[in-house]
């Protein structure tokens, strides 16, 4: 029997496990904030909110928010944790997307259980300071067994709510594909390891913290037939599918030369147009494309600062959530981005739409709403994730940004979070548990990890 999230198992003495009171402002969900607003959390989800001078006092902890800016915890549905061991990599960083993952591949072959701890473990911590309460990542380099099972492992040990996604690749450079051997496996031996994990570690309860979803890396780094069986998996075992779509132009020529069509039709032909997946970038589809995926339910993980570093275009997400598209957003690789700040990436998305479609294109709450309600749906958890109202899960953050940079703000803080900055969590709360407080991670093995990190960074990046 498991334990609900964020429940400490003790007789309870208040009403309320935790409250945070005297936001300036509380932002619940799209539709309600409150001026001078306070939430309370019980056994990990919130029980109450409400305005000032009415909050409850039978409470075992009080967070005072102090004039900031609350909000629901940020989600990230698009990342690559173990790439933060090669960072700003000088070799690969002004190369195209093909360019940069082909100096890469043969660095990640050295990647073991410690080396995905390691990565991971820094990764949360990251995210946590730059106010992320849930994400996904997705591994698909598995040049030694089990490397998964590190990063849940790691997750668990943090208290982050993580959504794994077991990646793989097939095809080799030896198949006409771009990564060696010493990082691909057989489709065998991927399909029997995705049903261990799943098996082994998905949780489908309310408030779980960790789940598993099946990600073959991408059309042109698997075969045909894995992409089929994955898709036939992910239905028969109930878990969330992820994969990039239309993230580059050489994708187009990859699938044109290979299976003849384009990459959406690919997908589409392979079992993937479903509203169980969610997929990365999807920069490259077509307006009658994005109308097929919308139709379907497909989400997209947004990635705008990976996208503008690479240079290779955008996905036009005025348009998708004009459809109905779910579009979360996500910080991509370490690697590629050289961050895990999802408020970086959600100032992004806001003025990367409003460069491409004028200052109409996209307010400081519509960025927020991707990061939060977006990508809870592209997640499966709309229900419990990405907003406060009472029941959902006790994830949320308190926004700290200096006094100096805030100066002048008076008419809209949701607007200023994301127009002054920087912006960095003060406190970050997954599951009723405090993990960022007052700026600092709460994690008390994080200066060790550090240094182990910079050792093993070292050897993978064959540095003396």
């Amino acid at each position: 029997m498991r334990t609900p999230a964020g429940s400490t198992g003790h007789r309870r003495t208040h009403d309320y496990d935790l409250l945070v009171k005297d936001a300036q402002l509380l932002v619940v969900d799209g539709a309600t904030e409150i001026p001078g607003g306070w939430i309370a959390l019980r056994d990990g989800r919130v029980a109450a909110v409400g305005g000032p001078g009415s909050e409850p006092e039978s409470v075992a902890r009080t967070v005072a928010a102090t004039g900031r800016l609350v909000t629901p915890g940020l989600i990230n549905t698009h990342h690559h944790l173990y790439q933060n061991l090669t960072r700003s990599f000088a070799p690969a960083v002004n190369g195209t997307l093909f360019d940069w993952l082909t100096t890469l591949y043969p660095l990640w072959s050295g990647l073991d259980a410690e080396a995905v701890h390691l990565s991971t473990y820094v990764g949360i911590a990251e995210l946590l300071m730059g106010g992320c309460t849930a994400s996904m990542d997705h591994l698909y380099v598995h040049p030694r067994p089990r490397l998964v099972d590190a990063e849940i492992r790691t997750a668990q040990e943090i208290g982050f709510r993580f959504h794994a996604t077991r990646g793989s690749m097939t095809r080799s450079v030896e198949d006409g594909g771009l990564p060696p051997r010493s990082v691909t496996q057989t489709d065998d031996e991927v399909l029997a390891d995705s049903e261990r994990v799943v098996t082994a570690y998905h949780d489908p309860s309310p408030g779980a913290l960790i789940r598993v979803a099946l990600a073959p890396c991408s059309p042109f780094s698997v075969t045909r037939e894995l992409m089929v069986q994955t898709a036939e998996l992910a239905e028969r075992l109930d878990v969330r599918l992820h994969t990039h779509l239309a993230e580059d132009p050489d994708e187009d020529a990859f699938c044109q030369e290979t299976h003849g069509c384009r990459p959406v039709e690919y997908f589409e032909s392979v079992g993937w147009m479903t509203d169980r997946t969610w997929v990365a970038h999807c920069i490259y589809a077509q307006d009658d494309e994005r109308a097929r995926l919308a139709a379907a339910g497909v989400g997209v993980a947004h990635c705008p600062s990976s996208n503008m570093l690479i240079g290779g275009g955008t996905a036009a997400i005025r348009e998708m959530r004009a459809l109905g598209m779910p579009v979360g957003i996500g910080c991509d690789g370490s690697a590629s981005t050289d961050h895990a700040s999802l408020w970086m990436e959600a100032r992004a998305a806001l003025l990367l739409a409003r460069y491409r479609g004028g200052p109409g294109a996209m307010a400081a709450r519509d960025a927020l709403d991707m990061a939060t309600r977006g990508s809870a749906r592209c997640l499966g958890r709309d229900d419990e994730l990405g907003h406060l109202r009472p029941g959902a899960c006790g994830d949320l953050v308190v926004w700290n940004t200096h006094e100096v940079a805030l100066a002048g703000s008076f008419t809209d803080p949701v607007e200023a979070w994301l127009r002054c900055g920087p912006s960095r969590a003060w406190t970050t709360i997954v599951g009723g548990r405090v993990l960022v407080d007052r700026g600092e991670p709460q994690l008390p093995e994080l200066a060790e990890k550090l240094r182990d990190h910079a050792r093993v960074a070292r050897r993978i990046q064959r540095l003396k």
